[in-house]
């Protein structure tokens, strides 16, 4: 069985506050876009242990710690799976606030629900879903959802960028996310997301934000200059997305995106029509 883990990208995210667990309270939209992993899964053979290979972009941590095992041996502990092979070719960037690992956990135990006919609702395994990640269960769902919380509390939302181009501009370094929440200063939010993305995306700019850009942008002032640039192309709308360090521009022109991207010749980027 094969599948495509997809990112998402964050339209505004406010940091309400910091929790008494250390964790903070967030607002933000989550939208899903079509930048992909592959994910096989397929039964192992002989009675073999449970294997991961990962193959694509270089993933930084042993098989065990990714968080497709993870999600593999959570099901496996409740529901006693049988051994399996798992392959994951990565394609979405790590570090980059796109959530490629939360979609590749959540897309395993969508497909091991299927593979062993758990019977498991989206519920469920949005509920086993944020045992691994705050933003594991949103791709669950897999279509635009408010989330509140820590990121888990998560209710659709009426927003929809289709016929716009998105591209994506990922630099090199990368944004490690523990430092960017200690670095970010909580505040209730001056506009609730919602309200703004009921407006037309050309009157996002300076009403949708993200509370991490300040802090990141000090330390790492490229991302500024790529959402400014990105804006001076023709960009409707332009932000960080999570924690960085992805930075998206909304265009409406699939010609002009493109073109724009051959311009950040030291990033990586991808345009992607929505």
């Amino acid at each position: 069985m094969i599948t495509f883990p997809n990112a998402k990208i964050n339209l505004g995210l406010n940091i309400v506050e910091r929790r008494p667990d250390g964790y903070h309270n967030i607002e933000t939209v989550f939208y899903p876009v079509p930048l992909t992993d592959v994910l096989e899964i397929v039964p192992a053979q002989d009675d073999k242990e449970t294997t991961l290979t990962c193959h694509g972009n270089q993933v930084d941590c042993p098989p065990e710690k990714n968080l497709v095992m993870k999600a593999y041996r959570l099901l496996q502990e409740r529901y006693s799976l049988p051994a399996v092979e798992m392959h994951l070719y990565k394609h979405i960037p790590d570090g980059a606030g796109l959530g490629g690992g939360s979609s590749d956990a959540a897309h395993a135990l969508i497909m091991l629900n299927q593979m062993f006919s758990l019977g498991l609702t989206d519920q469920d395994l949005a509920a086993h879903a944020v045992t691994l990640g705050a933003d594991c269960a949103f791709f669950i769902y897999n279509r635009p959802m408010l989330a509140t919380g820590i990121g888990d509390v998560l209710s659709p939302v009426d927003v929809s960028l289709k016929g716009k181009t998105l591209l994506l501009v990922k630099p090199p370094m990368g944004v490690d996310t523990r430092t960017a929440y200690s670095r970010v200063v909580p505040q209730e939010p001056t506009v609730p997301v919602t309200e703004v993305i009921a407006r037309p995306v050309m009157s996002w700019d300076g009403l949708l934000v993200n509370d991490f850009e300040p802090s990141v942008f000090a330390v790492l002032p490229q991302l500024w200059l790529i959402k400014a640039r990105l804006l001076d192309a023709g960009a409707e709308y332009a932000a960080m997305s999570g924690s960085g360090s992805t930075i998206f521009g909304i265009f409406d022109s699939d010609k002009l995106a493109e073109a724009t991207a051959d311009t950040f010749t030291d990033c990586a980027t991808f345009v992607l029509p929505l």
